[in-house]
C-alpha cells in the first residue's frame, strides 16, 4: 500500500540525509540512540534522514559527533555546507512569493520541478501543466472553483507559465509526457482555445528535450488508467526518483524504491502503447483541425 508524506523531500536535503544515514549505520547506531544525542524523538531522526525537514548546522555537527566523524575534517564541512545550501533553497525559491495561491503539494512539487533533471508523466486528464498554454490553464483554474478572484487565477496562471521556463533554460528540464486521447478531444475553454493548446503541442514538441505522445482510445485499457503520475529524476548524487500520484483524494509522494519502481514500469508500459511521437503529433494536428472548424 502507499504511504502518504507529509511533504516531499528537497533533492539536497535527501542527499544531506541519506549520507547522515550511511555514517550512523556505519558506526552501528540505532536511530533511538541518534536521537538521544540531538535530544530530539526517533522520529525526527527518520525525517532528517529522508530529507523531510530543514536540519540546523549544529544538529548536523552533534549527529556527526555521535558517529564518530571528525568535526574540523572535510566531511563535517562538505555536509554542513550542503545542510546550509539545502535550507536556504527551502526559503528563497521563486514560487514562495505566490504562497497565498498555491497548496503546499504543489509548491513543494515546484521545488522539486527546479532541481529535476527529467521527468516523465502520463495524464488521462489535463494537458501536462508544462505544456499548457496561458488560456488553457485559465480555464481549468476556472472550472476547479479552488480560486475565487481574477487577480488569484492570474496569479495561478504566472505560476504555471513560470514553471515552463525550465522546458528553454541553458539546462532544460527533459520531458516525456505520454497523453491519453481523451485529453486533445475534451474541449477545455472551448473549440478556439483547444485548437491553439493543441498547435501549442506541436510547437513544443519541437524541442529537443519534450517528447510527446498520445495513447489512443482503440488500444483500449492499460495499465495507467487509475490516475495521473509524474516521475522525477535528478542528476545528483544520492537522489534517488521521486513520484507525485494523483488519486480521488488527493495526491501522494512515493520514495521508497519498490513503490516508485512500480511507476517506473507503469510508464514503459504506457509509452509502449501509445502511438510514436511522429503518429501522435500526426493525431494532434489532425484534431487541432477539428477543433478549429
Amino acid at each position: 500500500m502507499a504511504r502518504r508524506t507529509e511533504k516531499p523531500s528537497t533533492v539536497l536535503g535527501r542527499q544531506l540525509g541519506e549520507e547522515l544515514r550511511k555514517f550512523r549505520e556505519s558506526a552501528g547506531i540505532t536511530m533511538a540512540s541518534a536521537a538521544e544525542a540531538l535530544d530530539c524523538t526517533k522520529g525526527k531522526i527518520s525525517r532528517i534522514e529522508n530529507g523531510r525537514v530543514a536540519v540546523r548546522t549544529p544538529d548536523v555537527l552533534a549527529l556527526l559527533r555521535a558517529y564518530g566523524v571528525e568535526q574540523e575534517g572535510e566531511i563535517a564541512t562538505r555536509l554542513t555546507d550542503l545542510a546550509r545550501t539545502a535550507n536556504r533553497r527551502r526559503r528563497t525559491g521563486w514560487w514562495n512569493q505566490y504562497g497565498p495561491v498555491l497548496a503546499d503539494t504543489y509548491r513543494d512539487y515546484i521545488a522539486l520541478e527546479a532541481t529535476a533533471s527529467t521527468i516523465r508523466t502520463f495524464q488521462g486528464q489535463l494537458i501536462p501543466g508544462l505544456l499548457q498554454t496561458a488560456d488553457y490553464v485559465r480555464a481549468v483554474t476556472v472550472a476547479s472553483k479552488a480560486w475565487q478572484t481574477p487577480s488569484e487565477i492570474e496569479q495561478f496562471v504566472r505560476v504555471r507559465l513560470a514553471r515552463q521556463e525550465r522546458l528553454v533554460a541553458d539546462d532544460p528540464l527533459s520531458v516525456w509526457a505520454v497523453v491519453a486521447e481523451g485529453v486533445l478531444r475534451q474541449q477545455v475553454g472551448g473549440p478556439n482555445v483547444m485548437s491553439a493548446q493543441l498547435e501549442h503541442l506541436m510547437s513544443v514538441a519541437d524541442l529537443p528535450n519534450v517528447q510527446i505522445q498520445i495513447l489512443p482510445f482503440h488500444r483500449g485499457a492499460h495499465a495507467s488508467m487509475f490516475g495521473p503520475y509524474v516521475i522525477l529524476s535528478f542528476t545528483e548524487t544520492s537522489a534517488l526518483d521521486v513520484v507525485l500520484a494523483d488519486n480521488p483524494t488527493g495526491s501522494i509522494w512515493l520514495e521508497h524504491e519498490p513503490e516508485v519502481a512500480r511507476y517506473r514500469a507503469l510508464f514503459d508500459d504506457a509509452r509502449s502503447s501509445a502511438l510514436s511521437p511522429a503518429e501522435s503529433l500526426s493525431l494532434i494536428h489532425k484534431l487541432s483541425k477539428e477543433h478549429g472548424e
